[in-house]
């Protein structure tokens, strides 16, 4: 079923929902959130836990909790930042690594499963569009009502 009346966050809201139906644990081996987090761990070398908050749009608070599973599970340790003892970097461990390319091996599965209907180039300007509106979104702060 589709709110077509309900315009693109209406939409955009539905495909989240079914989206996270699909991506339970048992599917990546860990949850979506600490998946997406240790995901971008890797692909950012030396980040801090400030800068995932920022780039993930999550609040301390739960940041601190994902990275306490991530440690847990041994996919990540926190290190303080030699040049700033207040501030802590967090890397991904070779564990990590490995759980990493099973779950990205198990996304890729779904996202072809998800996207069957779209052509290579449709999925390439999805992509792009996508990745505009989130470039669009971290340049402008959230406004708090």
């Amino acid at each position: 079923m589709n709110v077509k009346d309900g315009g693109f966050i209406s939409l955009l809201t539905q495909v989240h929902k079914a989206l996270n139906r699909r991506t339970g644990e048992e599917l990546l081996g860990m949850r979506f959130k600490p998946y997406m987090t240790l995901g971008f761990i890797r692909d950012h070398p030396g980040i801090t836990q400030q800068e995932i908050e920022s780039a993930l749009f999550m609040d301390a608070n739960s940041v601190v909790l994902i990275l306490n599973e991530l440690e847990a599970a041994q996919f990540s340790v926190r290190r303080r930042d030699p040049s700033d003892r207040r501030r802590h970097i967090v890397e991904i461990t070779a564990a990590g690594k490995r759980a990493l390319e099973r779950a990205d091996k198990a996304r890729e599965s779904l996202e072809d499963e998800v996207l069957k209907d779209l052509s290579a180039e449709e999925r390439a300007t999805l992509r792009r569009l996508l990745d505009r509106v989130l470039s669009g979104l971290s340049a402008t702060p959230a406004s708090r009502n």
